[in-house]
């Protein structure tokens, strides 16, 4: 059995300065309180609290200039979508946008994978969706479906499809455990996820935008149900 991890003050202090911010209890580009002020308000010291401000500056939320402050960054004007997870966490409300993006990026990338998919992509298309039938439980089949997708961003030759659908896994994270209803059984999601990968092994770009909308569409609907 893997050992539960444990909370450090540090870890807590994040989670609350990064709720403050994304709650808007510090809005956006604004200083916050001088360290030994912000400190002795949270109850941690002064070294604690550069600590949780590194992560909070890597995370893309805070920004430090010497002998100036720390400031909130505009993370919706000046951030990008290696924010997502951390958002989903914050509030759910983020996946439906999310699922937008999946639709029409899903779309996309079978009909481009239908155009430029080789003989080999195909071969493996064909490999892994065989693994979904295959799988054992939900959480199985969901990540053997995950692999078809990440292998269709790939047969379309572009390295940003495979990077931007890699994003939008990772967005799920925080509420994967939700979103496991269409994958329950093995059976059904291959059969769902089928006419995707036949179209594109068809070379039928048609056929792969169809499929392809007609299954993010279903799985959408049951997934939000599952959040629901």
């Amino acid at each position: 059995m893997e050992a539960l991890p444990r909370e450090t003050i540090v870890d807590v202090l994040e989670g609350r300065l990064r709720e403050d911010i994304l709650a808007g209890r510090h809005p956006a580009g604004s200083y916050l309180p001088p360290e030994r002020q912000l400190a002795d308000g949270y109850g941690v010291t002064r070294t604690t609290l550069k600590h949780a401000f590194g992560r909070l500056v890597q995370a893309g939320l805070l920004e430090t200039k010497h002998g100036v402050g720390t400031r909130v960054r505009d993370y919706a004007r000046l951030g990008g979508a290696d924010l997502l997870p951390m958002l989903v966490r914050h509030s759910p409300d983020w996946i439906g946008e999310i699922f937008e993006v999946r639709r029409s990026v899903g779309a996309l990338i079978a009909v481009r994978a239908a155009a430029r998919a080789t003989e080999q992509q195909r071969v493996e298309l064909r490999g892994l969706l065989e693994a979904v039938r295959l799988a054992e439980g939900g959480d199985g089949v969901q990540l053997a479906d995950i692999e078809v997708h990440r292998a269709l961003a790939r047969a379309t030759g572009n390295r940003v499809y495979a990077l931007l659908t890699n994003t939008l896994f990772n967005a799920y994270l925080p509420v994967r455990a939700a979103l496991v209803g269409p994958f329950l059984d093995p059976g059904v999601a291959h059969d769902r996820l089928e006419p995707v990968v036949e179209a594109v092994a068809a070379c039928d770009e048609d056929g792969a935008r169809r499929a392809a909308e007609a299954y993010l569409t279903a799985t959408e609907r049951i997934m939000l149900e599952g959040l629901a």
